[in-house]
């Protein structure tokens, strides 16, 4: 019954108590037609229920008609209500494809960020754009824990792009480096045409390069990959000693962040006097396992070497596992700086990090993608980045314009790439002449990516986003950030860190290097 109720358009059980009375009151006949025939396979309109027994999700597109989480809800409803304020108009769709069914609060948190984002770039390109066309009309795509369902979900993506009411222009997204999310934006932009701006997916084989220029036709990226955020990283930490560097890494093949994370420390730690200390994570890394016990047995070898710069290749559970215990290490005396990648932005919502660690000199610092102080701050550079950029959307979210959307946290990068991965792509499908069809082709946005640097270059919250002849970002501004250790929850800034080794030039182009 329960399964019934989740089904019914509107989402939460809460709203489907009306619809129960009225099954009572009509008798058990309904309930017997219902026994017999079977559940209904729709949750709603552009929604289905898939999975197995005990796990069916709700997946499939909708225009925030239908609410795929409870926590969803407010940002939903300003969804909808702003693609029926510009359903007259002339429009296309933009689609944000993420999971949004996660059962572990931090990620939930996480996904309603990036959601956010989406949306606040949808706002400002429909009111604060001197009127430009087209109308952006923003859907949301669910493809399932872990991207299960993602192929049924694309489908419907294709066929909305093909589809004169819908014109789906672009898909924006993906929030991990899985060989799932590769498959899902190969099937969109090889087999569907239909251009991409990736989220937070840094691996460097999720994305097009000189020597695989088309894996991905019409992608764009506007985060830096894994290896340039551990260039930046190398180039802001110059005076770490590799003698006195650890490995720690996941043994798991085929997680592309991570097997990207492994690659880039072993450059950087080149010259260590130990092999990595190995770990092996869940399939479903989101799961606890039992990585906590190896990391326990683990900390005391850590304890015996001499190092004292921790680089981690894995995912934000078992970063949280071995923090946590390397705070309760026996080696008090020794003081521990950890390093990884922008994966550790759902760190500081995770309610099982034992902030503690921190006050027992450990220090967590990572890669992130986007920081409010970044350019807000006295040492921010001249070029790469503006403060005017940035204030644009906290300007929005703090003038509560576009309506309640539930409360918008910046500090952990997720809504500020989500924005401007909508900008990007925004940016683009206005890309248009007075000879140009209001409503492009498909194929069009993509050829504008090549645009996007120099003076096309896209003015992110995040910095400049320059895209090179592959659609990747030039010389992105990586936020080298750490965990503060009197303040549970706060990310602190800590500086600006470039993969080039200095800031982006004023003309924001890729060298030929």
């Amino acid at each position: 019954m329960t399964s019934f109720l989740r089904r019914l358009p509107g989402g939460p059980l809460t709203k489907a108590a009306a619809l129960l009375g009225a099954l009572v009151v009509l008798g058990g006949a309904a309930w017997i037609a219902f026994a017999v025939l079977g559940p209904d396979p729709s949750c709603g309109q552009g929604i289905e229920e898939r999975g197995p027994d005990g796990r069916e999700e709700c997946t499939g597109v909708t225009d925030g008609s239908f609410v795929f989480a409870d926590n969803l809800a407010a940002v939903s409803a300003r969804i909808k209500a702003e693609n029926e304020r510009i359903r007259d108009e002339p429009h296309v769709s933009v689609a944000v494809m993420l999971p949004m069914t996660a059962a572990q609060p931090f990620e939930q948190r996480k996904t309603l960020h990036e959601v956010q984002g989406a949306y606040l770039a949808q706002y400002r390109a429909n009111h604060d754009s001197n009127s430009k066309k087209p109308a952006i009309r923003l859907l949301l795509a669910n493809p399932g824990r872990n991207h299960d369902h993602w192929r049924a979900v694309a489908e419907q993506l294709g066929d909305m792009s093909e589809s004169g009411k819908d014109n789906l222009r672009a898909v924006i997204g993906f929030d991990v480096s899985t060989a799932t999310t590769q498959a899902a934006i190969a099937y969109l932009t090889r087999e569907r045409g239909i251009p991409v701006v990736g989220g937070p997916i840094t691996a460097d084989d999720l994305g097009n390069s000189a020597a695989r220029p088309d894996a991905y036709p019409g992608l764009a990226r506007v985060v830096p990959t894994t290896t340039d955020q551990a260039r930046a990283l190398s180039h802001f930490h110059q005076d770490i000693d590799p003698k006195h560097t650890l490995v720690v890494e996941d043994v798991r093949t085929g997680d592309n962040y991570v097997d990207a994370l492994k690659r880039a420390f072993a450059e950087r730690t080149a010259g260590s006097p130990r092999a990595p200390e190995q770990f092996r994570a869940p399939d479903e890394f989101h799961e606890e396992g039992t990585t906590a016990n190896a990391f326990d047995q683990m900390v005391d070898t850590i304890c015996t070497s001499p190092a004292r710069v921790v680089y981690f290749a894995g995912r934000p559970v078992q970063l949280r596992q071995f923090v946590n215990e390397l705070g309760n290490r026996g080696c008090t005396e020794k003081k521990y700086t950890v390093i990884t990648g922008s994966g550790a932005s759902t760190l500081s919502s995770d309610a099982l990090l034992d902030w503690d660690a921190f006050r027992k000199g450990v220090t967590l610092q990572y890669a992130a993608v986007a920081h409010p102080d970044a350019w807000t701050g006295p040492r921010a550079p001249a070029t790469g980045g503006s403060a005017a950029a940035y204030r644009t959307l906290a300007d929005l979210v703090a003038s509560k314009e576009a309506g309640d959307i539930g409360e918008v946290e910046l500090t952990d990068s997720r809504t500020i790439t989500f924005y401007d991965a909508g900008l990007t792509a925004i940016t683009a499908i206005r890309m248009r002449d007075d000879s140009d069809p209001v409503i492009p082709a498909l194929g069009r946005i993509g050829d504008a990516w090549l645009r996007l640097h120099g003076m096309g270059k896209v003015e992110g919250a995040s910095g400049w986003i320059c895209l090179d002849n592959y659609g990747n970002p030039y010389n992105k501004a990586v936020s080298v950030v750490e965990l503060s250790p009197d303040a549970p929850g706060r990310i602190r800034f800590v500086g600006l860190a470039w993969p080039t080794g200095r800031p982006t030039p004023a003309d924001c182009t890729a060298s030929r290097t």
